[in-house]
């Protein structure tokens, strides 16, 4: 195992100085029974609480519906108690669709014109929608941002690109909007000007808008990363990965807090940031480089204090493992990895070290959906629209091969005993008859 550490030696400085305490979670105040509320779940880690899912399923048993769906998106649904929203194109325009539980649909708003994925896997509608129980924000590849109520009525809208102008990301956006108290926060990273934007949730003014530039190597400063609302030194912050920089940001003014880097020792090019951080503690977990190109990197950072900028609070870093798509999840203190052919590791995020490693069943498809672990099982879904499940509480042991007919690129949403699956063509239910 290739492992580089600093952690015994970053630890006891850390101890000897002793005058700063920071104080980091994720913001979650959601009820995690009922509400699914951004693309990474109740806790913004991929784990759900315990519930009664199922393992299989096929035709005949265990899915309780499917709704079809208007046009191609990749979005993952959300909900909030019994509403299911989703984005998908209708006619040629950027909607929202409102379903209920029963598979119904209850509305659905069009925002304007698609600006189509030009990926296989890719769409106009790859950003996840979020919510707080009171608006629905939604971000697409043209450049439209809105918030909605629970009846589909908009309540604002602003496009970025006809404002701000163009993305130029190589590839199709990724970055979901994400709710803080009072604002929708927007990252747009890439080359030329890159930048975080708050919205209030209410009426779409905008609050703040901050730069965030950095040089790097040809398309390093692409990101395709969702941030993190965070708790730090007891406020509202963001966590943002993209453009070899580590970045926390004050909610209140898109004040920089703090920032870390040299995440690139080689100087590697054509590493977009397309895997979010997540957090395991106050420790950032993060995949960097190219593993599709067997140049992978996985990084442990610690969060350090308000005012360190660029600083090396690296605990660890493993340039043997990694991954390019998938977002890594957190259960019950380790660190999972779905990688992009199929590899699962099991990780210590203090250490870095494997716990266990294995893979599921060799195949001609990638993973982009993330991976999602409830009741100590992991589902992770294949390009080709397999949906695998493993158990991964002790080792790990593949307990179904589940296809749903149809590709899938979204992650899977675990509530209230059922799991949806987002395909190309439908959403799916499943329940355990």
């Amino acid at each position: 195992m290739k492992i580089q550490t600093t952690f015994t030696r970053f630890l006891a400085q850390f101890i000897c100085a002793g005058i700063v305490t920071i104080f980091v979670t994720s913001c979650t105040t959601v009820d995690t029974q009922s509400r699914w509320a951004n693309w990474r779940g109740p806790n913004g880690d991929g784990s759900s609480v315990d519930g009664n899912y199922p393992v299989s399923w096929s035709e005949t048993n265990n899915i309780v519906w499917k709704a079809p769906l208007p046009g191609k998106g990749c979005s993952t649904p959300i909900v909030w108690d019994s509403n299911i929203f989703i984005t998908a194109p209708v006619e040629g325009q950027d909607a929202v669709l409102a379903i209920d539980w029963s598979g119904k649909e209850l509305w659905r708003t069009r925002l304007g014109a698609e600006s189509a994925g030009k990926h296989r896997n890719g769409s106009g509608s790859n950003a996840s929608p979020a919510t707080d129980g009171k608006v629905v924000v939604v971000y697409f590849k043209s450049g439209e941002l809105a918030a909605l109520d629970f009846s589909g009525k908009i309540l604002w809208r602003t496009n970025l690109v006809q404002a701000y102008g163009r993305d130029t990301l190589y590839w199709d956006h990724g970055t979901s909007p994400v709710l803080t108290e009072k604002f929708a926060i927007m990252a747009r990273l890439h080359n030329g000007e890159s930048w975080l934007a708050a919205f209030d949730k209410n009426s779409g003014a905008m609050k703040w808008k901050v730069t965030r530039n950095y040089e790097t190597p040809q398309e390093n400063d692409h990101g395709y990363t969702t941030p993190l609302v965070i708790r730090y030194d007891g406020k509202e912050a963001l966590l943002t990965w993209g453009a070899e920089r580590l970045t926390i940001h004050d909610v209140a003014d898109g004040k920089l807090l703090w920032s870390a880097t040299g995440f690139n020792p080689s100087g590697g090019k054509m590493w977009p940031s397309v895997a979010s951080p997540v957090l395991a503690g106050d420790v950032a977990i993060f995949p960097h480089g190219r593993s599709d190109r067997g140049t992978p990197l996985l990084y442990g950072v610690k969060l350090g204090k308000a005012g360190e900028l660029e600083s090396t609070n690296r605990l660890w870093m493993r340039n043997d493992t990694g991954t390019f798509v998938p977002t890594p999840t957190v259960w019950r203190k380790n660190v999972y990895l779905l990688r992009d052919r199929g590899e699962v590791e099991c990780l210590d995020p203090l250490k870095g070290e494997t716990i266990w490693k294995d893979a599921f069943p060799k195949a001609s498809g990638n993973y982009y959906g993330s991976p999602t672990i409830v009741n100590g099982r992991l589902y992770a879904v294949r390009e080709d629209g397999v949906v695998f499940v493993a158990n991964v509480e002790k080792k790990f042991e593949v307990l179904a091969e589940n296809n749903m007919g149809e590709r899938v690129i979204a992650t899977p949403v675990f509530l209230q005993d059922r799991i949806l699956v987002r395909g190309e063509k439908n959403l799916f239910c499943l329940a355990t008859r």
